[in-house]
Formats: structure tokens, C-alpha cells, sequence
């Protein structure tokens, strides 16, 4: 009797892997296996112990508390990747910041966790550090840690829709991802990595966007923005918008970087690069 039982549970449990990847659930959660088991005429008192024997053997793997996704031995399931699986985590998302910028050809360097904008506060585990370094901010799944962002709804924007394998995903634009790194080089890798990446932009870059854009982010973002720029060649005359942005005393170039450093009058910044002299 308990043989046929858990034979029963593991037939449910492979008819529900069946019906999930069909449809293209590979990642999912334990409400639409319930709906799915109503759907198909399963007793819900077997769904339960059938997502735990899914488990046990390999076919679903957890990604936080009722939520799951398909293992890739499930036959035509390709490996679920890590930006899809961001998607899930948390509503809305946008994958952004360094994780965007490498998307986009903009930076060589591979950053080692994935980062994603999003206006919803995340409760996040703390990563525990090496010995003797302090723990540091993300949220691990498997081997990956995801690093949210959080912004207000009215920053949220400079996104679109992008393919990354069989999935859609959300990723901030060439332009939105430049200004998320002048605002927070430190999730770009350094500020120096950002002005090589707008410079590797080139010609695509979209001008007029991201000056819209910076205007609408903040005035301090606008000035980097400007002095960027500026550096790199673009006329003084197109970049008036950004000029006349109003801002109340010096702002630093870097945001990582010393209180110090040469005023530059013109663009209202406190040029604290490696090399400037201070003053």
C-alpha cells in the first residue's frame, strides 16, 4: 500500500514537470502547481509530498521559499539563467548597473554578482564574508549573489526588454545604465571604469536621451554628466541643458572619491580624481 502511494505521488509529481515545461513554466511557483494539479484533476493532498520527491531526485530545484525552477535534466529544459532567475526574485526588476553595462559591450570586466534596479524594498540575507573580512550586501541563490538596488518609482525608468537565451528579460538602456554608474561608480566597478565605458559608447551614444535622462535623475548627475562629456569632445553648446541645472555648492566628480580636489566653476564640481592636484 505505501509502495502504490509513492508510486502515485511520483507519477503526480512527473506530470506536473511535464505540464510546467509545456507551457514554459521554468521557473515557478508552489500556488500555480496547485493550480495546475486543479487543472489536471490532482488530488491537492499529493502536491506537497510530490514537489518534495521532485526535489529529492533532481527534477526542481528551490530558489527561496515557494518559489522553484526546473532543473535541466528535465528533458528539453534548457539551465535557467541568472538574469531570468533575477526577474523572479523580486517585481519590478531591471537588470542594471555593471551586470547592464557588460550586457551592453560597454566594460571587459565581469562583475561577480548580478545587479538589478528595482523600486521594491528587498529583505536581503546578509552574505557571510571571508574569515576575517566583514559580511557584504546580496542576496545568494546557489552560487549566485544579486545585488538589489532600490530607487522611487519615478527613477524607475530607462528600461526595455531585452532576449537573453529563450528568456525576456528587463535591462536598463545603454544610456540609463552611463548615469546609474556617474551616480553609484561603485556598482560599475570605479569611476574611472564608467568614463572609459561612455567613451566606448562612441557615436552610438543617444545625446539627447541621456541628457533628458540626467535631468530627470538629479542635477548633480547632469553636472558629472556635462564634465564627462565635455572631456571627451562633445560642444559646450549641446550640452547646455546640463549647464544651467541648477545646484547649491560644489558636488565631487567621483561620488568614492575624497572632498578634494581642484573647483571647476563652470560644470560646479570638485574634480577629486587620482592625479588632480587639491585645492
Amino acid at each position: 500500500m505505501k509502495a502504490d502511494k509513492k508510486i502515485k505521488k511520483t507519477m503526480v509529481g512527473i506530470e506536473l514537470v511535464r505540464r510546467l515545461a509545456e507551457e514554459g513554466d521554468r521557473i515557478f511557483t508552489v500556488a500555480r502547481t496547485r493550480e495546475l494539479a486543479s487543472k489536471l484533476g490532482l488530488r491537492q493532498g499529493y502536491l506537497l509530498e510530490a514537489l518534495h520527491h521532485l526535489h529529492n531526485n533532481g527534477w526542481i530545484i528551490p530558489i527561496h521559499r515557494g518559489l522553484y525552477r526546473l532543473s535541466s535534466s528535465v528533458p528539453g529544459i534548457s539551465p535557467v539563467h541568472e538574469f531570468e532567475l533575477a526577474m523572479s526574485l523580486v517585481k519590478p526588476a531591471a537588470i542594471s548597473h555593471w551586470s547592464a553595462l557588460h550586457y551592453h559591450g560597454l566594460t571587459e570586466q565581469i562583475p561577480r554578482r548580478v545587479f538589478v534596479l528595482t523600486t521594491t524594498e528587498v529583505s536581503v540575507p546578509r552574505v557571510r564574508g571571508k574569515k576575517g573580512r566583514p559580511a557584504t550586501g546580496g542576496y545568494p541563490v546557489g552560487d549566485t549573489v544579486f545585488q538589489f538596488i532600490q530607487v522611487t518609482p519615478g527613477r524607475y525608468f530607462g528600461i526595455e526588454k531585452v532576449w537573453v537565451g529563450e528568456a525576456r528579460v528587463m535591462m536598463t538602456d545603454p544610456e540609463r545604465t552611463l548615469l546609474d554608474g556617474l551616480a553609484r561608480p561603485r556598482y560599475c566597478g570605479d569611476f574611472a571604469e564608467v568614463l572609459h565605458a561612455l567613451e566606448a559608447r562612441g557615436r552610438k551614444l543617444d545625446l539627447k536621451r541621456i541628457i533628458s535622462y540626467a535631468l530627470r535623475l538629479d542635477a548633480t548627475v547632469a553636472k558629472r554628466l556635462g564634465w564627462a562629456l565635455e572631456h571627451q569632445g562633445i560642444d559646450r553648446k549641446r550640452l547646455s541643458p546640463l549647464l544651467k541645472a541648477p545646484v547649491r555648492g560644489f558636488r565631487r566628480l567621483d561620488p568614492s572619491g575624497p572632498g578634494r580636489g581642484p573647483r571647476n566653476r563652470d560644470w560646479m564640481v570638485r574634480e577629486n580624481l587620482a592625479g588632480n592636484p587639491a585645492r
